[in-house]
């Protein structure tokens, strides 16, 4: 491998004008590609196995309007009662037109004597609006429609407030604001590294396009894959951090083959083979690790994987191909002005001596600092922050507070519970009406809608409104109690079969299904990160002791995001309410993501130590000037990385500050707790034994290098090295 990019490094900085036209027309054919192909994201949130499941599939083959998308809007009068004439007219009249909208199955008034909606104060007035479609067939066109027409009522009084699916559907896109603040503190502290604004620019551009690719793919991709509209944030923040670091690790090598007197096609030669090899292992190791979803079994997780991980491989070629271009350009300004500037750093020279003049010390102490941050995930709650975590002036928090004002917290999470109705088996309405009465006997249901039976009459649907708001412990209890006792007892002796599913339901089983797959996801991404480490270093106790430092790392993630967003700690400084669960899928991406991202640092760290001990140093010595190499760079691209991540809790999204917040302060303390203190200091207890693999692994295994030493019998054979120039280091 490194032979391979070491030879396409040199031709690449050798031809870079060419080079630089064929990157730039593939760019170009993808833009092009994804305007043709590509499409709207979806957010299919099927969750197969699960009861929730079973009662949308019902639904879909019975009555298909009611397993449609859906928006409720709210009606508020600002004076007076929503039922005044005038208010009730302007109401009408909206709902009217809304109905013959495409896609609309219905626009009920709330007003209607057989089903009114208006709450006891006659404030507050709601409805629901069923689709015919599925939310993945909708377009931003049909919210931003369904909204406008629902605001012609506003006026004389009457305010309007939409949520649900549709509306999230029409969203309008935020500014980017997090990548923006992610790629600002990201060029303040590459300028700080290099001393160099050429060198920033390098390394920021082969991110950046790395990013840019990245998204074209997801765009061109998303539609034929269903991928999710939230892969894109999750690629962004993905690609911005890891893009940035294999190009800063890169670019620093190449300088610091340029300060030792190498050409400038040697130097990037060198710097593929070594930096770039470790830069491959990192991205396969992160990729492996993301694919590692896919074993959940939520096809929503998996898509979000798959999007994760062209993201990172985009970067990573970006890095292995856009930057020899540049160093081909940019040679003499890529050069370090002092020598200084690239030379080991003496205060990490320090660092490392200090650190291995007390192992077990350092080991105690890195080790509760991390169980420190992670204390907090003990006490961690699965959910889903809803339409109630949104910022206080968006349209859809505003419609959820005036509908837990006007019919309780609990109509923002009604159970939709579909009955299963056997053709020819006689099922009577005293049937479904004694179910329906079970049900609103449990002491956590507020009310039940009578059964509407579909128009086949083999299925029906009982809608159940707790007492307490979605995210409520007590709904999830509630939901086990008619799961468990309630409706198997008032179903017995009938032909009937009961689901209980709707958005709540659907979470909780989303919840439950995570859980129960966690264990194998995470013996599958230990164990194949394990092997890509063993293979890259030859070595059997290395890739076992990184596997215990990740999961520090896991455990602080879980730690911060519980403390900030479930326990409160600093959440108004984000903007948001304590006691929001956290996302069910978030602890097994942070896992995957974690996992690959801190095997980023320690493949960084770990090859230049290997590389010292294989060029004669002892154990100790070989920690010592490999930290002293490697330790700055692993510093200011971990801080840049967790910039980057932390960036994105300016977004208004929950979902978003989550995986910015985990990312970030995981990255953070693996740095500087896990690389620079806990992990040198293994190393050297470790002595010999670091670098040993048993002699039948070592044959069965495929031989990756990171040292590049196969690149020594290149530049002689070149005839591309031939009488180049070589550029001074003071240049």
């Amino acid at each position: 491998m490194s032979f391979l990019l070491a030879r396409v490094a040199r031709l690449l900085a050798h031809h870079w004008k060419r080079s630089g036209a064929a990157a730039l027309a593939v760019v170009v054919v993808l833009g092009v590609l994804a305007g043709t192909v590509g499409g709207a994201a979806s957010d299919d949130f099927q969750i197969p196995g699960t009861e929730s499941q079973q009662a949308l599939d019902l639904l879909k083959a019975h009555s298909p309007a009611q397993a449609g998308a859906d928006a409720t809007i709210v009606f508020s009068a600002t004076e007076g009662k929503i039922t005044d004439a005038p208010k009730r007219a302007a109401i009408e009249r909206a709902l009217d037109e809304i109905a013959q909208q495409p896609g609309v199955a219905a626009a009920p008034s709330p007003f209607d004597p057989k089903a009114p909606a208006v709450s006891a104060d006659e404030r507050i007035a709601q409805t629901t609006i069923p689709y015919t479609v599925t939310q993945t067939k909708l377009e931003k066109e049909d919210g931003l429609a369904l909204e406008e027409a629902a605001r012609t009522a506003e006026g004389d009084g009457v305010a309007v407030a939409l949520r649900g699916q549709v509306v999230d559907v029409a969203a309008e896109q935020e500014a980017p604001v997090g990548e923006l603040v992610g790629v600002a503190l990201a060029i303040v502290l590459l300028t700080l590294l290099f001393r160099s604004a050429a060198a920033m620019v390098a390394t920021l551009a082969g991110a950046l396009i790395g990013v840019i690719v990245g998204q074209l793919l997801l765009a061109a991709l998303a539609k034929p894959l269903g991928l999710p509209s939230f892969a894109t944030t999750i690629a962004v923040m993905l690609g911005l951090g890891a893009g940035i670091d294999y190009a800063l690790l890169i670019i620093g090598r190449y300088r610091e083959q340029i300060a030792k007197g190498d050409s400038v096609r040697d130097a990037a030669a060198k710097s593929a083979a070594t930096s770039g090899s470790s830069v491959v292992a990192a991205g396969l190791i992160v990729m492996v690790a993301i694919a590692g979803l896919l074993v959940i079994g939520i096809p929503l997780i998996g898509k979000l994987g798959i999007a994760a991980a062209l993201a990172v491989a985009a970067v990573v070629v970006s890095a292995l191909t856009i930057l020899p271009i540049m160093i081909g350009a940019f040679a003499r300004r890529l050069s370090p002005k002092r020598p200084e500037h690239v030379l080991p750093s003496e205060g990490f020279r320090r660092w490392g001596t200090f650190v291995t003049a007390r192992p077990w010390a350092s080991i105690a102490v890195g080790v509760l600092v991390m169980l420190v941050f992670a204390a907090p995930m003990t006490q961690m709650r699965l959910g889903q922050p809803d339409d109630g975590n949104q910022p206080a002036d968006r349209t859809q928090r505003v419609a959820y507070d005036q509908l837990s004002e006007g019919f309780g917290p609990g109509s923002n999470g009604p159970f939709l519970i579909a009955v299963d109705i056997p053709k020819g088996d006689g099922a009577s309405e005293d049937q479904l009406a004694a179910l329906g009465k079970a049900i609103g006997a449990d002491a956590g249901v507020a009310s039940v809608l009578p059964a509407s039976v579909t128009r086949d009459g083999e299925a029906a649907t009982i809608i159940a409104i707790p007492k307490t708001a979605p995210q409520d412990e007590r709904t999830s209890d509630l939901l086990e109690r008619l799961r468990g006792n309630v409706i198997p007892a008032a179903t017995q002796g009938t032909p009937l079969e009961a689901y209980v599913g709707g958005n709540t339901a659907g979470f909780e089983d989303f919840s439950s299904k995570v859980g129960s797959r966690l264990p194998l996801f995470i013996a599958v991404v230990i164990g194949l990160s394990v092997l890509l480490l063993v293979a890259a270093f030859r070595s059997l106790w290395i890739p076992l002791a990184s596997a215990v430092f990740n999961l520090l790392s896991v455990g602080a993630a879980y730690g911060a995001i519980t403390a900030v967003f479930q326990q409160g700690v600093g959440s108004s400084l984000l903007g948001i309410d304590s006691g929001v669960p956290i996302v069910s899928f978030i602890p097994v991406m942070l896992f995957a993501i974690l996992f690959g991202l801190s095997m980023d640092y320690n493949v960084f760290l770990l090859s230049r130590i290997q590389e010292a001990y294989k060029e004669g140093d002892g154990p100790r010595e070989s920690v010592v000037n490999g930290m002293a190499r490697i330790g700055k760079v692993i510093l200011f691209a971990g801080l840049i990385m967790s910039a980057v991540f932390t960036a994105f809790v300016s977004t208004p999204d929950v979902t978003a500050k989550m995986f910015g917040l985990g990312l970030g302060v995981a990255i953070l303390v693996d740095v500087l707790v896990v690389r620079l203190v806990i992990a040198p200091a293994v190393v050297l207890l470790l002595g010999d034994r670091a670098w040993w693999l048993p002699g039948w692994l070592d044959r069965v295994l495929p031989n990756v290098s990171l040292e590049g030493h196969l690149v020594e019998g290149v530049d002689d054979k070149d005839p591309v090295a031939a009488g180049e120039e070589r550029v001074p280091a003071t240049a």
